[in-house]
């Protein structure tokens, strides 16, 4: 779709350039911005040609910059003792995109767009990640979890003039046990529901319910919880809505099921 009203992009390379007009927004990929109409955008400030290496492992952190493609991180090796590494695929093909789409969608537009069924948004919580953001400005950055980074649909922490600038997954959290199950009303449909299961190895489990609430929702126990412990914790979440692509009953039920199927497949007795 073309932004008619949008007069300038600009493109900075340093970070010092990295500002926003009234009006302006940022710009990775582009997918979601250019799918609608904008209104009130006058400019676009491409953060594409900064540089940023799109995936960097450290010691302790896989570090993902927000311009990375949604193909470049598939694209990654399988690394040894990475047990969760096949939910970044699982997650991946649960979004309501072709592989096309793939080239040029950034994790972090996923992420900031912050819509229920963002499948970015369900990995990065899930793994406990750490969004890094940049203040406005030459310096400065605050760290929070992804599962915090998102307050309802569309609506995240981001202050005017702050950017995403990567996401850092805890290599522990990737050496960790994952169960994973997705349901939508029709098999390209949109997420209804999407319920992903971690168990540490420090015996910590860990359920994030994301697609079938308005932001991520995670329920922590110190060891594997009875099948009413976790019902119970699934209960407690109020955040359901309903859409075209389903009712919060069916939503919060469809949940339910998925935890104590993953519960079991994680160990739990039945």
């Amino acid at each position: 779709m073309d932004l008619i009203d949008v007069r300038e992009i600009r493109v900075p390379t340093t970070r010092n350039e990295v500002r926003f007009a009234p009006g302006e927004i940022p710009l990775g990929g582009g997918t979601w911005l250019f799918s609608e109409p904008q209104p009130g955008v006058f400019g676009l400030v491409d953060l594409t040609a900064l540089g940023w290496e799109p995936i960097t492992i450290t010691d302790d952190a896989l570090i993902v910059s927000a311009t990375c493609t949604i193909a470049e991180l598939l694209r990654l090796p399988a690394q040894e003792g990475w047990v969760a590494q096949p939910l970044f695929a699982q997650c991946v093909n649960s979004l309501l995109a072709s592989f096309k789409i793939w080239n040029v969608a950034t994790v972090g537009g996923n992420i900031c767009t912050s819509l229920p069924a963002g499948a970015l948004i369900s990995l990065a919580a899930s793994l406990d990640a750490t969004a890094v953001i940049w203040y406005a400005g030459p310096s400065g950055e605050r760290r929070m979890p992804v599962s915090q980074f998102v307050l309802a649909s569309r609506t995240n922490e981001l202050a005017p003039g702050e950017v995403l600038r990567s996401i850092e997954f805890p290599l522990d959290h990737l050496r960790s046990r994952t169960g994973f199950r997705r349901i939508a009303l029709n098999e390209l449909g949109r997420t209804g529901t999407l319920v992903i299961a971690r168990l540490d190895e420090t015996g910590e489990v860990v359920f994030t319910i994301t697609g079938g609430t308005t932001r991520p929702r995670q329920l922590r126990f110190d060891a594997l919880p009875s099948a009413t412990q976790l019902a119970a914790a699934v209960g407690s979440i109020t955040e359901w809505f309903t859409d075209a692509h389903g009712s919060a009953d069916w939503r919060a039920g469809q949940s339910a099921r998925f935890a104590e199927e993953l519960r079991i497949e994680l160990g739990g007795t039945s």
